[in-house]
């Protein structure tokens, strides 16, 4: 059972290659499932994420608890919210569950991203208008 509202949610199916020699899907995969989900939550709340900007998002730390194993074939649905906005950083939590059974849970995560000037690799305080958005959400 989700922890809160999802901000956004991705679904992708588990490939083949996902599974390691133990006969499931490599603890690696998670995360680069959490990063998908951060990303369209980055786009849903404006963080900029490709193209010519000059600030965006750094991931200054990420965990995840797993929970259960996942198999091939399975399509999961990752979710993601922000739970905290820093003066830098934005907090998130990711749910993997599987895509038909929102209460079978595979794995929780956490996230920190800092806002950061590329040019000079300086901290940026997260914008008034993400903000406004990330609020708009809850």
């Amino acid at each position: 059972m989700p922890t809160a509202p999802h901000h956004v949610s991705v679904t992708l199916p588990v490939q083949w290659s996902d599974m390691d020699a133990l006969g499931h899907v490599n603890n690696a995969r998670f995360f680069t499932w959490f990063e998908s989900a951060r990303i369209a939550l980055f786009q849903r709340i404006g963080v900029p994420t490709s193209g010519p900007s000059s600030t965006g998002p750094i991931l200054a730390t990420t965990s995840c608890d797993f929970l259960r194993p996942v198999v091939f074939p399975a399509t999961v649905r990752i979710g993601a919210r922000v739970t905290r906005v820093g003066e830098t950083s934005l907090t998130m939590e990711y749910e993997v569950a599987d895509a038909s059974d929102a209460a079978a849970l595979y794995a929780r995560g956490t996230s920190v991203a800092v806002l950061v000037d590329y040019a000079t690799t300086q901290k940026v305080r997260i914008p008034d208008d993400i903000r406004a958005a990330i609020a708009a959400l809850s």
